[in-house]
């Protein structure tokens, strides 16, 4: 999946939001009114090739979990971050990166294990979690970022 449906709450409508542009402040297709996705918003994903000019374009704070399919720890980290994805939606970024289809990515950020979580401000990395974290941790790291 690579895109959610928000309804829009004025006229009803169903949009198709690509997970890569849903921060940047999406508007109805019908009503052109912005859609706001708290609770709605999932983890981009990320790739080799988009990862380097996403980074640099995100104008928001950002935290890219690099894992592994795999990985057990990566799985159950998974759900955690979908739900800070809609939590942090419009004040930070959340997005994956799978580092066993996309490993020059990982290896240009020295991730020797996964989960790897790196946090983002201004392009620049600026913390590191290695290993998965209880959720109300990993919350204040992200509420940390943001502020």
């Amino acid at each position: 999946m690579h895109s959610l449906i928000a309804q829009c709450p004025a006229c009803g409508a169903k949009n198709n939001i690509p997970l890569a542009k849903q921060h940047l402040s999406p508007r109805c297709g019908r009503c052109k009114l912005p859609l706001a996705l708290h609770g709605q918003a999932l983890p981009v994903p990320l790739s080799d090739s988009n990862f380097a000019p996403f980074i640099g374009g995100a104008p928001l704070p950002l935290v890219v979990d690099f894992y592994s399919p795999s990985c057990g720890p990566c799985r159950m980290l998974a759900p955690v971050l979908d739900r800070l994805a809609g939590r942090f939606w419009g004040r930070a970024i959340i997005a994956k990166l799978d580092t066993s289809r996309n490993p020059a990515s990982a290896g240009r950020h020295q991730i020797r294990g996964v989960p790897t979580l790196l946090f983002f401000k201004n392009s620049q990395p600026v913390d590191q979690i290695v290993g998965a974290i209880p959720e109300p941790q990993l919350i204040q790291r992200v509420e940390a970022l943001c502020g």
